[in-house]
């Protein structure tokens, strides 16, 4: 699971919030998918410019996940490089493509643990999920870091 931080919290609920309130959807477009979307938020960079930065290699989110190597230069490798410095795993972005990792389907609402990859609400579920989780992380390592006072009474 990515590395909890509130920075990468408040980058998925900033993507939620986005797709929420209409931004552009197709998942078959790398800038304006699951993945693009985030890429969005954390590199500030448009749909177009995340997408033209794919089109250097062959492939989906996945495949370009698969095929990442940070050291070539490519331009979505760069992209990529910035979202695991954020704390993210490739595992995590290529999960959050299809909408299937266990941690996060586990914790969804009863009547919609079966999400389509490629519907808007869908994603906005997962993303919220996904940073709920995270949050839950967080604090619970924020507390056990912190050690008890003691009061005298």
């Amino acid at each position: 699971m990515a590395k909890s931080s509130s920075v990468l919290i408040a980058a998925l609920r900033e993507t939620a919030g986005r797709l929420g309130k209409g931004a552009t959807y197709e998942w078959g477009h790398m800038g304006s998918c699951n993945c693009g979307h985030l890429a969005q938020t954390i590199t500030k960079y448009s749909k177009g410019q995340i997408h033209g930065a794919a089109m250097w290699r062959y492939g989906d989110w996945r495949e370009q996940l698969r095929d990442y190597c940070p050291l070539s230069g490519m331009p979505l490798d760069e992209i990529i490089d910035q979202m695991l410095d954020m704390g993210i795993t490739r595992e995590n972005l290529a999960h959050l493509e299809t909408l299937s990792h266990p941690d996060i389907t586990d914790r969804l609402p009863p009547h919609h643990k079966h999400l389509k990859h490629n519907l808007r609400d869908d994603v906005v579920l997962y993303l919220h999920t996904w940073a709920d989780l995270l949050e839950v992380q967080l604090l619970t390592h924020t507390l056990a870091a912190k050690p008890l006072e003691l009061v005298e009474v």
